[in-house]
């Protein structure tokens, strides 16, 4: 999320968490004032290899819930940003899904983050707009909760529900859409993403 009155647009819709992406490099940057939001919501802020102060300062000034890694970042690091927030932070460490992905090299994280976030390995750190092969998720061996994200769009609200209603969603704790429902980075199409909450997740 970037702009303010579509912040508030989307918060009406009542997602359980909105993103706020803090890497520079980012086309959907965000600063600036936050708009207030329900207290449902979960504010989530999306670092990529990012100082460990730089992310407790902003967790502070937004009243963050949540952290998502989009980096490289250690098993390590995960550690000492869930001993430096005692107030019950989410982690999300976010991983690029190719073929050859190895999910045991996931086995480090299984203790120090809240969930996984399984995105499409791509040219940027996320925001692709392309889809994995879910199949891949077969080979998943743990039952840490993940988010689903990478390409999701209203055309794919089919194959959703086929998903949700698959063994491979088991430990799916939360789709995450982004740039499928774009009209430009960072600003979302309201009528779009009701559509897709009305036809994928509205009685799940």
């Amino acid at each position: 999320m970037k702009y303010k009155d579509n912040i508030e647009s989307v918060a009406a819709l009542q997602p359980d968490y909105l993103g706020f992406i803090f890497y520079q490099k980012s086309k959907r940057h965000f600063e600036g004032e936050m708009p207030a939001l329900p207290v449902a919501i979960k504010k989530v802020g999306v670092f990529v290899n990012e100082e460990l102060s730089v992310i407790n300062e902003l967790i502070k000034k937004y009243d963050l819930k949540g952290v998502q890694l989009h980096g490289d970042e250690s098993a390590l690091f995960c550690s000492e940003l869930k001993a430096s927030n005692k107030s019950g932070l989410e982690i999300i460490k976010a991983f690029a899904i190719s073929e050859n992905f190895d999910f045991n090299m996931l086995n480090n994280y299984r203790q120090v983050c809240d969930y996984f976030l399984f995105d499409t390995k791509g040219k940027e750190r996320g925001g692709n707009g392309t889809l994995f092969d879910w199949k891949l998720l077969e080979k998943y061996p743990f039952d840490k909760p993940f988010f689903l994200s990478g390409g999701i769009g209203l055309a794919e609200a089919d194959r959703i529900e086929s998903f949700l209603d698959s063994p491979l969603s088991n430990y799916c704790y939360a789709l995450d859409v982004n740039s499928k429902f774009e009209s430009e980075p960072g600003l979302k199409k309201i009528q779009e993403l009701k559509k897709f909450i009305e036809l994928t997740v509205k009685d799940k």
